[in-house]
Parts: C-alpha cells; sequence; structure tokens
C-alpha cells in the first residue's frame, strides 16, 4: 500500500510539472520585460551620446585645420562653428537711473501742461493762451492783445487777472522759469523804448514783476527780450504779425532736470 501510495504521489508532481511547463510565464511578464529592455536600451544610447572620444575629436580637428586652415576650425567649447558672443547683461544701475530720471521729467511736464490747460479751458482762453510741450520743455505763450495794450508795458485788468491764475499754478513748481518777450518787425516809435529790444524785455520783466508778486519765488525767474528775431509766424501779415507779439513762459526740460538731480544727491 506504501509503495502504491508513494507512485501516485509521484506521478501526480510529473502531472503538475507538464501542466505548468504547458501553461508558461504569465502575461505581463512578457511586458514588464520588453519596457526593462527598452528602458536599458534608451540609457545606454544616452550614455554613448553624452560621451565624446575626445582623440578622436583631435584626430578629426587636425585634419580639418590642414586642409582648410587653422581659422576655419572651431576650438573645442564652441557649437556649430559659431563664434560664442557673451550675451549683454540687463541694463546697468546708472542706465536705470537715467532711464527712471527722464520718466520723471517727462511726468512733471506733462502735469504742467495738464494744469494750464485746464486753466485755458475754465477761462475760455483757446486764441489767447496756449501751452505746448516741445523738446526743450514746456511753453506757455500769452498774446500781447490780452497783456498790453499797443506799444506799452502797462497790464490790462485782463491780463491782470489772467496772469495772477497762471501764477497760482507757477508758484507751485520749484524750477526756473525764463519769461521771454517777442515783438513783431515792425519799428517802434517811442521816446521811452527806442527799439523792439527795449520794448520785448520790459514786457517781460512786467511779466516776471507780477509772477513774483503772485508767489513765485524770485530766483527761479529771469526775463529775456527778443524783440523781433524768433517769429513764430511771417511779419508781412497783420494776422502773423499778431502771432508774433508774444509773452512766453518757459520751463526749460534742463532745468527740471537739475531740480531732480539735486533732489537725489539730498
Amino acid at each position: 500500500m506504501a509503495e502504491e501510495d508513494e507512485g501516485r504521489k509521484k506521478k501526480q508532481i510529473i502531472k503538475q510539472e507538464i501542466i505548468n511547463i504547458q501553461e508558461g510565464a504569465p502575461e505581463w511578464m512578457a511586458t514588464f520585460s520588453d519596457l526593462v529592455t527598452l528602458l536599458m536600451c534608451f540609457f545606454v544610447l544616452m550614455f554613448a551620446m553624452s560621451t565624446t572620444q575626445q582623440e578622436t575629436y583631435k584626430e578629426l580637428v587636425k585634419s580639418l585645420k590642414s586642409a582648410l586652415g587653422a581659422q576655419a576650425v572651431p576650438e573645442s567649447g564652441t557649437r556649430e562653428g559659431l563664434i560664442m558672443h557673451p550675451i549683454p547683461s540687463e541694463k546697468s544701475p546708472e542706465n536705470q537711473a537715467v532711464d527712471d530720471m527722464g520718466a520723471m521729467i517727462e511726468k512733471e511736464m506733462d502735469e504742467i501742461v495738464s494744469e494750464v490747460r485746464e486753466l485755458v479751458l475754465f477761462n475760455k482762453l483757446g486764441g489767447e493762451v496756449s501751452v505746448t510741450k516741445t523738446d526743450a520743455g514746456v511753453v506757455i505763450t500769452m498774446s500781447d492783445l490780452l497783456l498790453f495794450s499797443a506799444g506799452g508795458t502797462q497790464l490790462s485788468p485782463k491780463g491782470l487777472e489772467i496772469l495772477e491764475k497762471v501764477a497760482a499754478v507757477l508758484s507751485k513748481l520749484a524750477y526756473h522759469v525764463k519769461v521771454r518777450g517777442h515783438t513783431d518787425s515792425e519799428p517802434i516809435t517811442s521816446s521811452i523804448y527806442p527799439s523792439n529790444w527795449e520794448l520785448s524785455s520790459a514786457r517781460a520783466s512786467t511779466v516776471a514783476r507780477l509772477l513774483v508778486a503772485n508767489g513765485v519765488p524770485p530766483f527761479y525767474i529771469s526775463a529775456e527780450g527778443y524783440a523781433q528775431y524768433h517769429p513764430v509766424a511771417t511779419n508781412d501779415t497783420a494776422q502773423g504779425r499778431t502771432q508774433n507779439r508774444r509773452v512766453e513762459i518757459v520751463y526749460e526740460r534742463d532745468s527740471i532736470a537739475r531740480q531732480f538731480e539735486d533732489m537725489y544727491k539730498k
């Protein structure tokens, strides 16, 4: 009996081994094996591509130099034969400070223009007072018809009223301001003012004195007379001559810049 039982166990073991051989490994093992093989190939290729054969490269460079000339072949460290120039860095602190200063000056000039334009619109002075921003600075232009009588330097009541309002705006600004007087080309006949030089200078001085009397610091003001030598229109017509007879209040860009520089130094 014992021998028969032992014989049956051996037969069952052999039968099970035969079944296992026929069934084979699980299906997922085939996919896993392929994945591992592909990953191994991938990393082998990456390693091979990143490894430079220095001796082979030197031999190649030597051969090319002899064929093309030494200057035609890039040394190790260049890419695709291109000379690698250093990449410019960002703006230096000095350049950045200059840009910031320029932006502040532009903003200040825009604010001056905006305030004067509000004054012009509110008082309906579109044809007699104008303000413009130029490369040189801000120019406020007033017609002599608004300010003075013909050939005179005494302010008219309306001119006095408008200048006082302009002074209220300008007194807030701590920048140097130039008052410029201009005339047309017609000769003046006056015992007080022998020429247009004296007339234009006197008118500029009159406006400067009024600005000072209304709060503009005197050390910020200068008065200049230009006579007929800086016209903005032709002197051949009455309309052109009217445009040329004017007083300009000028805030120069350079004076604003100097003020900002002084503020930075402090």
